[in-house]
């Protein structure tokens, strides 16, 4: 079965940080661009960070560019997001997902998801 599980998620105060890991099962990650997005309550989608198979090039939205840094490790087959000066307006379900090759800011593109991860910022 192909999956994608995240964890790393939680309760953090303002100006913490959290790392959230993106994990494969069923297949490797190595040929796949991974993206993160979160949703707010009442709010639409949105992409947070994508890293590509080729080069690893990385793509950032401009709330987070600066605090955020998206990396992966295919050895573990994994992608992690190292949130660093979190605030409020960070607290989402993340979700990562999985799309062959090259990244994409459409999210119907990706063919793998996780089930999302909480993270909540206290002001």
């Amino acid at each position: 079965q192909l999956q994608l599980v995240e964890s790393g998620g939680g309760l953090v105060q303002f100006g913490g940080s959290l790392r959230l890991s993106c994990t494969a099962s069923g297949f490797t990650l190595d040929n796949y661009a991974i993206v993160w997005f979160r949703q707010a309550p009442g709010k639409e989608r949105e992409g947070v960070s994508c890293i590509s198979r080729f080069t690893s090039t990385t793509d950032y939205a401009d709330s987070v560019k600066g605090r955020f840094t998206i990396s992966r490790d295919n050895v573990k087959n994994t992608v992690y997001l190292q949130m660093n000066s979190l605030k409020p307006e960070d607290t989402a379900v993340y979700y990562c997902a999985a799309r062959r090759f090259y990244c994409s800011r459409s999210a119907t593109e990706y063919n793998y998801w996780g089930q999302g991860t909480q993270v909540t910022v206290s002001s």
